[in-house]
């Protein structure tokens, strides 16, 4: 072999060398290599399996009931007899669908059941190594908001583009609705601000945001809404003044269209072509939009009538009746004599009976006499009590001030100058 062989292998052999003295380690018993690291290994795995923490979750489901469900899960007869022993007000057996059940294990051992009702109510239950239950209560953080937007063809639309939610919007609409049609009132540049409040657990919304304080300006008249401690209800709404929004009746049986026909006692008929008494307004919406009742009644009638179609007729007090025409079906359950609520929905827009196009055909009647249902009186409910003026006008102020900061940080804060 050449001298010039001799120096290419040289580096290589040198790295074996290296390599070999590296690895090899006299003083390492062969045994200690092969049986030491396998049994620490062995010992490590066993323990970490008996001591193993496991989570298995179950969603309620129609029909379930708690002793179906413990049994599914290994809880032992007596083990669900002494729960059931101790929940003596029936709140942690009584549970619903859509609650969750957390069962914890430690190996094969139950430690902990968490029934989980909402994310404000929950109820932990110690198995071992005695029964104990506890009842958790979290009580939700309310985030603040403030909204203000600038119509322009629709307040819905004008709503979701202040990026309000869309409860908030619906909501608005309800408390004003009473003396706002929104169909038929709305104006191009009229304008609105909302303070609402959202209850949030551990960063979590748990429920929608409630209106704290609004004001709607509508054809430059404006309207303000302040929330108060309700009667009947958890809160109502109220003017500057202390009266109250509520009305006996809404302004709109929907919450959203438009005018496709006025009250008009001489008005041709699109399909018989002659002259008949148009004594109610047509609502044009899509077909299958909620119908709601616009104030507390009996239902009167439900069914067919002759070119009105599917219709329901309520009767109110003060002799006062409203119908409801064209339907494409009517609410589940819905029978005469039964009660219904302002605001519950009894049918969904169709175009059933002599009609052209999906709309909701709306009458308002007092005695004999039917009136335009956008231009009647409606009367209000009470106003505040004078004793309860000088707390509502405290929490009017607070409002308001909460209100004026935030608007002077908006971008539509010249609009409302």
């Amino acid at each position: 072999m050449s001298k010039r062989s001799w120096i290419k292998i040289i580096p290589y052999g040198l790295l074996a060398l290296f390599t070999v003295l590296v690895v090899y380690d006299p003083t390492l018993d062969a045994s200690q290599l092969e049986n030491t690291p396998v049994t620490q290994i062995a010992d490590i795995s066993t323990q970490e399996l008996s001591n193993n923490k496991i989570k298995e979750l179950h969603v309620v489901k129609s029909g379930e009931n708690l002793s179906v469900i413990f049994e599914k899960y290994s809880v032992s007869l007596n083990t669900t007899y002494q729960i059931f022993r101790k929940d003596k007000s029936g709140e942690v057996k009584n549970i619903q669908p859509g609650n969750r059940l957390e069962f914890t294990f430690i190996g094969s051992e139950l430690q902990l059941i968490r029934i989980i009702k909402s994310p404000v109510l929950e109820f932990q239950i110690l198995t071992s190594p005695n029964i104990e239950i506890t009842k958790i209560e979290k009580t939700p953080e309310q985030i603040i908001s403030f909204k203000s937007g600038i119509i322009q063809s629709s307040f819905y639309l004008a709503g979701l583009k202040a990026d309000i939610p869309e409860s908030v919007i619906m909501d608005l609409a309800y408390i004003f609705g009473w003396d706002i049609d929104f169909v038929f009132d709305i104006r191009a540049n009229d304008k609105f601000r909302i303070l609402y409040e959202t209850p949030f657990v551990d960063g979590v919304k748990v429920a929608n945001g409630s209106i704290l304080f609004a004001e709607f300006y509508n054809d430059n008249k404006k309207y303000s809404a302040i929330r108060f401690n309700g009667k009947n209800k958890l809160w109502d709404y109220f003017d500057d003044e202390g009266n109250s929004l509520e009305k006996a009746f809404l302004r709109a049986p929907l919450d959203f269209a438009y005018v496709s026909s006025h009250f008009n006692p001489n008005r041709r008929h699109p399909i018989l072509n002659k002259i008949r008494a148009h004594n109610g307004v047509d609502y044009a919406a899509k077909r299958n939009t909620p119908i709601r009742a616009t104030g507390e009644g009996v239902i009167e009638s439900v069914g067919w009538k002759s070119g009105y179609g599917r219709t329901v007729v309520i009767r109110h007090g003060g002799d006062i009746s409203t119908l409801y025409a064209h339907m494409e079906k009517y609410a589940s359950s819905l029978v005469k004599g039964s009660k219904i609520k302002q605001g519950q929905t009894i049918g969904y827009v169709g175009d059933s009976g002599l009609a052209t196009a999906p709309h909701l055909h709306y009458e308002f009647k007092i005695g004999n006499k039917r009136s335009d249902p956008l231009k009647v009186l409606l009367p209000s409910a009470l106003p505040l009590k004078k004793s309860l003026m000088p707390e509502f006008q405290k929490l009017q102020s607070e409002y308001l001030k909460k209100s004026n900061n935030f608007l002077s940080r908006d971008p539509n804060a010249k609009f409302f100058e």
